[in-house]
């Protein structure tokens, strides 16, 4: 699985989104639900939804949006066999784009969907498929959100489904990774209190400014 880690919104290398368009196609999955907080500000989030998609469509890709809420029943007591419809909807696409917002609600809404697992057991081992996104979107890939508790709210629980906080990150890096680092961003002075957090207990950490751009090809590696 490749992976396009933003610090925010596209970054600094859309030429490799583009070349990924130009071989495997410019189908992508657009997932939003990092924005589903428990009181949301429905103009912003729309207005970040929007911003999204076009810049998208900007670079080349034909967007759809994905809510994993619509995949929550069928995922339900976490029953494998629940995300059938959802691994059948990302075997047919060769691209995903996940939002900013907050870890902890997106980290709920993969597991009560089960993209979690469809990510960890299946897209993970495609060479064809990449993982985009920025903030929430990429901080998710991490072995865990402890580290995260600064910048988002942990106790938000927009879903009657989910009764607890998720700490366990997708584990498919293995550092921590810190957006909007010393950045013209709302966000960029928790982002400090979160590196002397990752210093004071040893986590492994990689901060990134807005614009930068972490970008993993397993063909290349």
């Amino acid at each position: 699985m490749k992976l396009y880690l933003s610090s925010y919104k596209l970054g600094d290398k859309t030429e490799f989104l583009k070349s990924h368009i130009e071989e495997y196609g410019n189908k992508i999955a657009y997932i939003a639900n990092a924005l589903d907080f428990t009181n949301p500000n429905i103009e912003r989030r729309n207005e970040t939804i929007s911003s999204d998609i076009k810049n998208l469509s900007e670079v080349g890709f034909d967007v759809e949006v994905l809510d994993l809420k619509d995949y929550f029943s069928d995922f339900s007591n976490g029953a494998s066999k629940g995300a059938t419809k959802l691994k059948s909807k990302l075997a047919a696409i060769s691209a995903i784009w996940v939002s900013g917002g907050n870890t902890f609600i997106l980290r709920q809404a993969m597991k009560l969907s089960g993209l979690d697992e469809i990510i960890i057991n299946d897209l993970s081992t495609r060479t064809d498929f990449l993982y985009a996104g920025y903030s929430a979107g990429i901080c998710v890939l991490s072995p865990d959100l402890i580290h995260l508790q600064t910048v988002d709210n942990p106790d938000e629980r927009p879903y009657k489904e989910n009764t607890e906080i998720i700490w366990e990150g997708l584990n498919i890096i293995d550092f921590a990774i810190l957006p909007h680092y010393d950045s013209d961003h709302p966000e960029s002075a928790e982002i400090d209190k979160e590196i002397k957090f990752c210093i004071e207990n040893k986590i492994l950490f990689l901060a990134l400014r807005d614009g930068e751009v972490i970008i993993k090809d397993e063909e290349e590696s």
